[in-house]
């Protein structure tokens, strides 16, 4: 199958004041958020709705990033970590397999192994559910969040909640999901319905017929990722909110640890308050902020095509090949791996060909022979699986909003709402701490 390119980034129509960009005395407080993924907006929504006035800076295009490639999930059942009890040795397990769906490039990155250090030290269950308690609120308040923004702004995304599918093959990793399923139903009231083989088949006919069961999140929902920030943007620029593309952070001037203003490309925001909604990307910001946020970009890759004849109608995840497939109304997209090699930037025929061998391995469709979008993004891996969420240690107005592993769509309402709450000094909906900056600075 022939492989396309990621698109290049999109140029504004029309180009980027050369003057700076600031307040004038009477003016709303104004609010300069870098980043415009999925989160960014979500900040800048928030902040518009409390008042402020807000510039959303991006390095690329709006929604070019991470954003765009998903595999559109909204997932409260996704609660639990990736450092699960026993996943080091299970890991370690699957990358002597040839091409397996977690690649570490060996060499010399104090960074990473230092990160890899620190999630083996979290592979144990007091961490694992502890971070769960972090991670699921998130999620619970941004499913409710999601219902309230696609009604009360009409954002077109094709919002579907239709379940998601954990589909086996294997009869012993079907059956050993159960004392995951009891752990979800105890402790985060997400429960799954358990189908067997020939229920799964009744309630989806595009599998193939040697499954062995599934397990169904009925209350999960998804949507189209790239039509959704397209359509929040079309809002938010209606409601006053600026968009500055193709600008990269290069400075952040301060005095006295009140940062005034941020240097781009070729021109200058000043603001009241900053919010950094960079995503992967953050740890490039180290001297600026200050602070080295613990995150590692983990590469991942999606393909989209036509939608097949027979094309499984359900959302589902293949847990045993780590590949999800999401069925929209005229494609198909497949998503999975997940690469630490730094940000390498090529796209890998073998590991797409993973993406489509799951597929023909699970589904019964035939895949059509060429792709809408070939992709790759990188997500920013925090080791602990919990976003940054708070205000940056080294400054008094600047706030973070990044590190949200591979749920940042899931997690958006609730960030931003919760930025725009700190940034005006109100108490938060969600307790505030697990998500904190410091305590990777304890």
């Amino acid at each position: 199958m022939p492989v396309q390119d990621t698109p290049a980034p999109h140029t504004p129509a029309h180009p980027m004041p050369a003057q700076p960009i600031a307040s004038s005395a009477g003016d709303p407080q104004h609010v300069a958020v870098v980043g415009g993924g999925v989160v960014g907006i979500a900040c800048a929504h928030y902040l518009n709705l409390r008042g402020y006035r807000v510039t959303v800076i991006d390095r690329g295009r709006i929604g070019g990033g991470c954003s765009h490639g998903n595999c559109g999930y909204v997932s409260p059942s996704h609660a639990l970590p990736l450092a699960e009890p026993g996943a080091i040795f299970s890991t370690l397990k699957a990358m002597l397999k040839p091409n397996p769906p977690l690649r570490i490039r060996p060499g010399l990155n104090v960074p990473l192994w230092k990160w890899l250090w620190n999630f083996s030290r979290r592979c144990n269950e007091a961490d694992w559910i502890e971070s769960g308690q972090a991670i699921h609120p998130l999620l619970t308040a941004s499913m409710q969040l999601y219902g309230d923004l696609i009604r009360d702004y009409q954002l077109d995304c094709e919002w579907t909640k239709q379940g998601l599918l954990f589909v086996y093959k294997n009869q012993q990793a079907f059956d050993s999901y159960a004392a995951v399923d009891e752990m979800l139903r105890r402790d985060f009231n997400e429960p799954a319905r358990r189908m067997s083989a020939s229920e799964l088949l009744e309630f989806e006919p595009g599998l193939q017929e040697d499954v062995a069961g599934a397990w169904y999140f009925e209350h999960d929902a998804h949507l189209r990722p790239a039509r959704l920030v397209a359509s929040w943007r079309d809002s938010l620029q209606n409601r006053g909110v600026t968009f500055v593309e193709n600008q990269a952070l290069e400075a952040i001037v301060e005095s006295g640890g009140n940062a005034q203003s941020v240097s781009l490309s070729n021109q200058q925001v000043v603001a009241d308050q900053f919010v950094i909604a960079t995503g992967a990307w953050t740890p490039l910001l180290e001297k600026m902020l200050r602070f080295r946020a613990p995150i590692q970009p983990g590469k991942g890759y999606s393909i989209t095509m036509p939608r097949p004849e027979h094309c499984p109608s359900t959302p589902m995840i293949l847990p045993e090949r780590k590949v999800a497939v999401t069925p929209w109304g005229s494609e198909l997209r497949l998503g999975s791996m997940m690469e630490f090699i730094g940000y390498d930037s090529k796209i890998s025929k073998k590991r797409l060909g993973l993406l489509t061998q799951a597929a023909a391995d699970y589904l019964k469709c035939k895949l059509p022979e060429s792709f809408s979008e070939t992709w790759y993004g990188w997500r920013p891996m925090t080791y602990d699986s919990t976003p940054i969420i708070g205000r940056c240690p080294s400054f008094s107005n600047v706030y973070l909003a990044c590190g949200h592993n591979m749920l940042g769509l899931s997690m958006a309402p609730a960030t931003g709402r919760m930025i725009a709450e700190l940034v005006s000094g109100d108490p938060p909906s969600l307790q505030a701490k697990p998500y904190q900056a410091e305590r990777f600075t304890a």
